[in-house]
């Protein structure tokens, strides 16, 4: 049964920025795109360049919604469902992500 993993506090993500954890033996690449609380955790792993990247990447929005550029390839993944936006075949594992009492917390 998978539960809400505590992984670091909301001030260790700089706003515009991502970093990467090791989540119950997952790289998952966690954004903060803004000053807000709001967090967002996807798999780290590029699929284009078979690299664990994306958290490296660059947040951009397209059509209203948050997307993270690959630093490699460039293709953009949507930070809510992990699809891609350049190719619709392929995606990553988005995971939920919150903040609780400062901490970011990813379910997995």
């Amino acid at each position: 049964m998978s539960s809400w993993i505590r992984v670091c506090e909301l001030k260790s993500i700089f706003p515009a920025t991502g970093v990467c954890a090791l989540v119950d033996g997952k790289q998952v690449a966690i954004f903060r795109p803004s000053d807000e609380e709001q967090v967002y955790a996807v798999n780290n792993m590029d699929p284009f360049a078979r690299a664990n990247v994306l958290s490296r990447g660059l947040i951009c929005q397209h059509q209203e919604q948050l997307w993270v550029a690959s630093p490699l390839k460039k293709q953009r993944f949507n930070l809510l469902d992990g699809s891609c936006l350049e190719n619709s075949e392929v995606s990553v594992e988005a995971y939920k992500a919150r903040v609780t009492d400062g901490f970011v917390e990813v379910h997995l």
